[in-house]
């Protein structure tokens, strides 16, 4: 019941970042992983041209599919393709969206997500600018599918900031939740184990949290801390920086039991919009 978390610092050649990939996830399939889970832009990173990649990956043109499909044939594992840039299925010409997808053992697409919440934000670092709409459109699904560590709920980067995706994923059904990342050094030193930590707590499953973890092209400085969180927000294993591979078992009785002494889930009371008033007024 192992999961691996992978680390790497991406940069813009799709080759040599796949070459890197691959090497990692045999480590993880060594390590007696069964499910691994890639960072945000696995594949390229600085890239000015996703539409151009996303429209050759729908077209059976681009290196990157065989490539994933392949390897999780090989090395019969799960993978978690952190994301690619990818049209709608069927609609090469599409604005291609940051897509998420699970490749079961056979190399067959068992899930695909569709980032929910782009990143469109000012941040103090050397880039500045961040508008992914620029180049993404938005998904529109929650995504939950079973795998042979259990029922994994998807999600990537800055969805960690939105936590009622989470609670909709653990309503779902899911026992462990991926955040393949790539948050900026800024923003990750400000923020990036407070979210991860918080949303293995409130939803009670595991956070497999993969994450890109130093410079790339661009510029652009990325945080690292890829961390395997458990139910209770322990950090069963991180790595600040550089490439790595983070094995961790899921302790299922363990998270059985968090969830049945602190039924979080049917203590939740939901609001409408306006039912939060004070409970008395004055004129």
């Amino acid at each position: 019941m192992k999961a691996a978390v992978i680390q790497m610092v991406s940069q813009d050649d799709v080759q040599t970042n796949l070459q890197r990939a691959g090497a990692l996830l045999e480590q993880a399939a060594l390590g007696g992983a069964r499910l691994a889970v890639l960072p945000e832009n696995f594949a390229a990173m600085g890239r000015k041209d996703a539409a151009a990649i996303g429209r050759a990956e729908a077209l059976g043109e681009g290196p990157i599919l065989p490539w994933l499909k392949r390897t999780a044939r090989d090395l019969k594992l799960w993978i978690v393709a952190g994301t690619l840039p990818l049209p709608p299925f069927g609609h090469p010409d599409a604005k291609a969206h940051a897509c998420s997808l699970l490749v079961d053992e056979h190399g067959e697409v068992a899930a695909r997500y569709d980032k929910l919440h782009l990143f469109d934000v000012d941040v103090a670092d050397n880039r500045g600018r961040y508008r992914e709409s620029d180049d993404y459109a938005q998904g529109a699904q929650v995504v939950v599918a079973d795998t042979p560590v259990g029922r994994l709920g998807l999600s990537v980067c800055y969805d960690l900031r939105f936590p009622e995706l989470y609670s909709a994923l653990r309503a779902a059904g899911a026992e462990l939740i991926t955040a393949p990342a790539a948050f900026t050094a800024v923003t990750g030193a400000a923020h990036w184990e407070v979210l991860v930590r918080a949303r293995a707590i409130e939803t009670q499953c595991y956070l497999l949290a993969a994450a890109q973890g130093g410079a790339h092209p661009g510029p652009r400085e990325t945080h690292g801390h890829a961390a395997i969180v458990d139910p209770w927000g322990r950090i069963l294993a991180e790595q600040a920086q550089g490439e790595a591979v983070l094995l961790a078992e899921r302790d299922i009785e363990e998270q059985a039991s968090i969830r049945t002494r602190m039924p979080v889930v049917s203590h939740r009371r939901f609001f409408s919009q306006g039912a939060l008033r004070p409970a008395h007024t004055s004129e």
